[in-house]
């Protein structure tokens, strides 16, 4: 190896170590919410830093704890939304398909909700 090749390692590396510390402290937030809907209709928004368990119409069971949500429980065949792992981050879901429940991170501090903002303008 050149001495170029490695300070095009050491240069990445450092850009993934960044990147990496960017993320730990952006994931530290605590002004995130969980939302839930059931078959497209909101079932309900429960605040991530508040431990709780959440009962999801007797098919589902949602637990929230540590900042993290995870599905504890479903009486779906396939049981792929209990294997999922927590979600934390905004944007990030849980969804269980044969029951049709979509468990969401939503940062709360959004200016604006989803619906007012502008996509695009058609004239």
């Amino acid at each position: 190896m050149k001495r170029n090749d490695l300070i095009l390692g050491a240069a990445v590396i450092a850009a993934a170590a960044v990147l990496l510390i960017f993320q730990l402290v952006r994931s530290g937030d605590s002004a995130a919410q969980i939302r839930v809907t059931v078959d497209g209709e909101l079932y309900g928004t429960y605040d991530l830093s508040e431990d709780q368990t959440v009962s999801i119409n007797d098919t589902n069971r949602l637990v929230i704890e540590n900042g993290s949500a995870r599905m504890e429980w479903a009486d779906c065949p396939d049981q792929i939304c209990v294997s999922h792992r927590a979600v934390t981050r905004d944007g990030e879901s849980i969804i269980c398909l044969p029951n049709e429940v979509v468990v969401s991170v939503e940062d709360s501090r959004a200016d604006t909700p989803e619906e007012e903002q502008i996509d695009g303008i058609v004239q």
